[in-house]
């Protein structure tokens, strides 16, 4: 399965993505590395991410839903308990 971006969560400040493993938010400071502090990616930067990203997301949502912990710094995405 690709990965589909749901939109972003504003409390969370992260990405809804949904994996074949469920709905994983992926915090946008994953997506900071050359941003400034206290800023966030464009949408644009942040689609790019995950798609660069996307097997490492897939992986992270696999640990999550076998109750394992991701390895960093893909351990701060975190699986929705209601999707």
């Amino acid at each position: 399965m690709s990965l589909q971006v749901r939109g972003r969560d504003v409390a969370l400040e992260a990405y809804r993505v949904e994996t074949a493993h469920g709905l994983a938010f992926v915090p946008e400071c994953l997506m900071a590395s050359d941003l400034r502090p206290g800023t966030r990616p464009s949408h644009q930067e942040a689609y790019e991410w995950i798609a660069t990203h996307g097997a490492a997301l897939e992986r992270a949502a696999r640990s999550l839903a076998g109750g394992r912990t991701p390895r960093p710094p893909f351990d701060i995405v975190t699986l929705s308990s209601s999707v």
